[in-house]
């Protein structure tokens, strides 16, 4: 039988787990077989499974949503992690810039972009899903390209310039439309 998983997210994330009129939460009960116990005041989630579930890795899946939704993103982009290719990664912003609050709102800054622009391409070259919260910033996407997304945020982390982090990634596109490309022909 699956383990009981236990964590603990913002409060002002709660809101969002349960949705309005509990409707985000019995959703996701109902797509992955588990019971949700949320403490609104805690913060905490306790994840118990059902008895007859039909995969199990449901549970850490649900794990997953959970925390997704608590690092910031929309119930339904934290429904993807419900596919097996699709993965969350999590950076923890104080591993590359310490506990400076000027610090960490710099870099949130350079990561998201100037009107947003940034975050926006690092979506559009990998079709990853980000979301920069609190000191962390939260990829959703398919492992190949997730990696790619975090290596673009781990570059401009460690202070590259925007315009090598862009060109960093169109060259990663160009790659992974020619793999794509060959493996189409190599099936024919």
């Amino acid at each position: 039988m699956p383990t009981i998983e236990y964590l603990k997210i913002p409060r002002e994330r709660v809101g969002v787990l349960i949705g309005k009129k509990g409707e985000i939460k019995q959703h996701i009960e109902k797509l992955t077989q588990t019971k949700l116990d949320i403490d609104s005041e805690a913060g905490t989630v306790t994840i118990n499974p059902q008895e007859d579930l039909e995969d199990p890795l449901l549970p850490w899946k649900t794990r997953s949503i959970v925390k997704a939704i608590g690092r910031g993103f929309n119930p339904e982009i934290s429904l993807r992690l419900l596919d097996d290719d699709v993965a969350l990664d999590i950076i923890k912003l104080t591993e590359y810039v310490g506990k400076s609050k000027k610090a960490l709102a710099r870099q949130k800054g350079r990561i998201i972009g100037r009107d947003g622009i940034t975050r926006q391409i690092i979506h559009e070259m990998t079709g990853v899903d980000m979301s920069v919260y609190g000191k962390t910033v939260s990829i959703i996407g398919d492992l190949e390209n997730l990696l790619i997304a975090k290596e673009a945020v781990e570059m401009i982390l460690n202070g590259a310039r925007h315009k090598s982090v862009y060109g960093f990634l169109e060259k990663k596109k160009q790659d992974m439309k020619l793999k794509h490309f060959n493996e189409t022909i190599n099936l024919k």
